[in-house]
């Protein structure tokens, strides 16, 4: 189930980057006018970037060449400056991501002939050794099949994490990434982020993306707001 995740970490940077996609800029700039969200070109990461504000607090959404070797084609990548607690630190993972990494990092430190980290290793692996994986009750069985939560206050994951965004997380539209397809939302340092490949490459996933981040965003302004 992990063998495309697991040659990704084999391929150059080149390589990773792929050709652009063939979503042109209009449809994306005729959606963004209708959310209010403002549209630019992303001339240094070869892509657009879309902009907004929720509950006064700016975001900003990036679609371009990928960041991360894990990822094939293009990357779709948000941040929110919510100013919420910094202590709060919670991560959703895709399970065959989070396995992938688990095991590139097996590799990597048991490796007899490595004899020092390479510092091109992403930083999610700091992030699942600095996290515990927690679980309850309440939630579909699906959303547990297909994400891990990991997160260093359980109470925490609870409350941000309740059945609409964890609806969203399940009802992409058809055809929808597969569960093998890199994606992660994210709360640390105060602020909500959200990196995936963007597969299947059309508006449809670029919207869905956008909604369960900010979705992911309003969730944790009204739980962890300072």
């Amino acid at each position: 189930m992990f063998e495309r995740i697991k040659k990704a970490f084999s391929r150059g940077s080149r390589d990773a980057e792929g050709p652009p996609s063939q979503l042109s800029h209009g449809p994306v700039s005729e959606w963004a006018g209708t959310q209010g969200f403002a549209f630019s070109v992303d001339g240094a990461n070869q892509g657009i970037a879309l902009e907004g504000k929720i509950g006064g607090r700016p975001w900003r959404i990036q679609l371009g060449r990928p960041t991360r070797n894990y990822i094939l084609g293009e990357e779709v990548r948000a941040r929110g400056e919510l100013g919420i607690d910094e202590n709060v630190a919670i991560l959703i993972m895709n399970r065959a991501l989070k396995e992938a990494l688990e095991k590139r990092a097996y590799q990597i430190y048991t490796d007899n002939l490595q004899t020092s980290v390479d510092s091109s290793l992403p930083e999610e692996m700091r992030w699942l050794a600095m996290f515990q994986e927690v679980g309850w009750e309440g939630l579909p069985r699906e959303f547990w099949e297909r994400y891990s939560v990991l997160t260093d206050r359980r109470e925490n994951a609870m409350a941000w994490i309740g059945d609409s965004l964890a609806h969203l997380a399940l009802q992409w539209p058809k055809p929808g990434p597969s569960a093998e397809v890199p994606f992660m939302v994210l709360l640390m340092n105060g602020k909500a982020y959200l990196r995936m490949e963007y597969t299947p490459a059309d508006i449809a996933t670029l919207q869905h993306a956008s909604l369960i981040f900010t979705t992911a965003c309003e969730s944790a302004l009204g739980t962890f707001r300072r």
